[in-house]
């Protein structure tokens, strides 16, 4: 196995990770918050989607990355992470089906590169924590384990089965 299929295997299994932590959640259970003024999941795997989109394409900007949705950036920028409102946020189905897409993109673009590749410097105010393109792919799976910690906070707050 070399880095590629390694990074393209973690990627798939981070993106599995979250329909598990979320298949018997509620389109309601995503707007919980674990304590006042954390972010609820509904915001985060929007946070997770846009982030994904645009560091990929910061890096790789001929990169083939899904369009999102109308008003998709702007219901999920930082500004907007202390909504409630059901209306302003996606199902649990869209937002598993975008996120589908998005990191289908991202493994497709990885795929296009070489391992000489993943030692090229990254640009960018990530380059200073994530400075070539491998550790770029890479810090996209620990993105999404780190929101999953925090989801998984909200399942035992909602009295969900432990999973792990």
């Amino acid at each position: 196995m070399n880095a590629i299929e390694l990074l393209k295997g973690s990627l798939a299994s981070s993106r599995n990770m979250i329909g598990m932590i979320v298949a018997d959640l509620s389109d309601a259970d995503l707007l919980v918050r674990p304590v006042p003024d954390a972010n609820h999941f509904a915001w985060q795997l929007g946070h997770l989607i846009l982030a994904e989109r645009n560091i990929v394409l910061e890096q790789l900007p001929t990169a083939s990355m899904p369009e999102l949705p109308a008003g998709f950036a702007e219901a999920h920028g930082k500004e907007a992470a202390a909504s409630n409102d059901p209306a302003k946020f996606c199902t649990k189905e869209q937002y598993l089906t975008l996120l589908g897409q998005m990191r289908e993109a991202s493994i497709a673009a990885l795929s296009k590169l070489t391992e000489a590749d993943l030692d090229k410097p990254t640009i960018g105010g990530l380059a200073a924590f994530f400075p070539t393109l491998g550790s770029i792919f890479g810090m996209l799976t620990d993105h999404i384990m780190m929101h999953l910690g925090q989801a998984t906070v909200v399942r035992r707050k909602l009295g969900k089965p432990v999973l792990f």
